[in-house]
């Protein structure tokens, strides 16, 4: 075809051959990374949390890595800070620290 006021030949427009993505596809998608329960509260909160960044653009994916990592960073110290059960208490130097027998 030829346009009227130049004069010049209109060339086809070739189809793409990879269409253009929806709107649906523009979203992130999920990792599907399993989370396997570990018993532990705190630390279980801590892993559900990283399913918050599958809904996020890679951008926002570190600030949500940097606060699971502080979650569990304090759910360790917490483990430092329990009370477990005590040793015996035996002064250095008594008779019964050097009883060893077997």
């Amino acid at each position: 075809m030829t346009d009227p006021m130049t004069g010049a030949r209109e060339l086809p427009v070739p189809e793409p051959e990879h269409p253009a993505p929806d709107a649906g596809a523009a979203r992130p998608l999920p990792l599907g990374v399993d989370r396997t329960p570990t018993g532990d509260a705190a630390v279980d909160a801590q892993l559900a949390r990283l399913a918050d960044a599958d809904h996020l653009a890679a951008s926002g994916h570190l600030e949500v890595y940097e606060d699971v990592h502080r979650g569990l960073r304090d759910a360790l110290t917490a483990l430092d800070r329990r009370p477990g059960p005590s040793a015996p208490s035996v002064p250095v130097g008594s008779p019964a620290s050097y009883d060893n027998r077997s």
